[in-house]
């Protein structure tokens, strides 16, 4: 019997969309409001471009989870609170608990076999065809990341088994967040586990004004 292709995943990460607990220090620079309403948009254009694609299933996982969720956000099969009208396929998905690392590491070993690639939220450069070369390279590769200007990365992608005991160690162990060290942490890491990595192109991650300045200056 021949099996047919896997399935391939795209995880759309995002924070509730809750004032003053998102995109922290983008408000220091622009308000609460203006930081607010960025993710919120943002968060709303990525799921309508890159949501409907049939080449990938689309999950939209949010923190805090949906189930734990309290005020106007609650989530549920129509959208994430009236902010975030789920696009007709998308899925949601809570991101569990812990720092970034376990709830990644999470996504990776719950959701069902096949390719699968993690985004942020708050890059809004990128493009359905970033996510195409993504899991064409994961046909070739171990594991890709999309390197961030900062230090960090915007995606992250897995082959089917990497997460789930083909790999000796947690392709997040020790991982510095929030800082320029992220992303070669996380290679050393893929590396060390005799991973072939493979780099897409860099794109701003917005957590400044001069971040979101950049970006408007080149889009």
């Amino acid at each position: 019997m021949t099996l047919g292709p896997l399935q391939r995943h795209l995880v759309i990460f995002a924070r509730a969309p809750r004032l003053g607990t998102v995109k922290t220090r983008l408000a220091r620079d622009l308000g609460a409001v203006a930081a607010w309403r960025f993710h919120r948009d943002t968060t709303a254009a990525l799921l309508r471009r890159l949501g409907c694609d049939r080449r990938w299933t689309a999950w939209l996982a949010v923190t805090p989870d949906p189930k734990t969720a309290s005020g106007p956000y609650a989530g549920g099969a129509g959208g994430c609170g009236g902010l975030w009208p789920l696009p007709r396929g998308v899925r949601l998905l809570g991101q569990g608990q812990g720092d970034l690392g376990r709830r990644m590491a999470r996504v990776f070993t719950v959701l069902p076999p096949g390719p699968l690639v993690i985004v942020g939220s708050d890059i809004p450069g990128i493009e359905r065809a970033d996510i195409a070369s993504a899991f064409q390279s994961l046909q070739r590769h171990d594991a890709v990341l999309g390197p961030s200007e900062d230090g960090g990365y915007w995606l992250i992608g897995l082959r089917r088994g990497l997460a789930n005991g083909a790999l000796r160690h947690d392709p997040f162990d020790q991982v510095r967040w929030g800082g320029s060290s992220s992303r070669a942490d996380t290679a050393a890491n893929l590396e060390a586990q005799g991973a072939d990595l493979a780099l897409l192109r860099p794109l701003i991650d917005i957590d400044t004004a001069d971040d979101l300045a950049r970006w408007r200056s080149s889009a």
